[in-house]
């Protein structure tokens, strides 16, 4: 079964999750989702916004609550299965968990190309292209 390719802004305005140690999660975040062409938009201080066009879709803030932070998912849209490689690569290279390494997901759509790692708090975070595995 195939798939139309997906642009995440259209699906859903916003996302934001919460970080207990938030330079670190900053440092983590300009990084990886630099390599997919988004980049810090706003600094509130205390909540950092990024995103691309000039619009924040994606909130990072500072979260100093006494139980665990749950754990959540979000997928970043990458143009191509290369670029799901450099984000991988550039998650690893800040000392994040690797969850899945790039590959193709078919139980997915015969297209959905992926990475999954783990962020500084501990949430699954993806790259995925709807483009194949680029060979």
């Amino acid at each position: 079964m195939s798939h139309p390719a997906v642009r995440v802004p259209d699906m859903i305005d916003h996302l934001g999750i919460n970080c207990r140690d938030l330079s670190r999660s900053a440092a983590f975040y300009d990084r990886v989702l630099g390599v997919l062409g988004h980049e810090r938009l706003l600094d509130f201080g205390t909540a950092l916004g990024y995103g691309s066009d000039g619009k924040p879709d994606f909130w990072i803030a500072a979260w100093e609550g006494d139980e665990p932070n749950r754990e959540i998912h979000v997928a970043f849209t990458a143009p191509d299965a290369d670029t799901v490689r450099r984000f991988h690569a550039a998650a690893l290279e800040m000392g994040a968990e690797e969850l899945h390494a790039p590959r193709l997901w078919p139980e997915y759509h015969d297209r959905y190309f992926g990475a999954f790692v783990r962020d500084p708090d501990g949430n699954n975070v993806e790259a995925v292209c709807h483009t194949g595995d680029g060979s």
